[in-house]
């Protein structure tokens, strides 16, 4: 089966500090470099999301509803 243009799926190992290292593939595709703030944000019923800093207002809107 073809994957949809657009859409990746990659695994992370959580380390015994709970920190998760990126996919090089992942952070060239989303143009994230060293010292670039993430944002955690949580839906229990949907999981996680890891929006840029500067895509927070966007994502805030989509999981908050707002």
């Amino acid at each position: 089966m073809a994957k949809p243009k657009g859409k990746n799926a990659w695994t992370v190992t959580v380390g015994t500090k709970g920190q998760i290292v990126l996919p090089k593939e992942a952070r060239d595709m989303f143009d994230i470099n060293p010292g670039d703030t993430l944002i955690i944000l949580g839906d229990k019923e949907r999981g996680l999301a890891i929006p840029r800093k500067d895509q927070f207002a966007d994502f805030f809107g989509i999981v908050f509803g707002k």
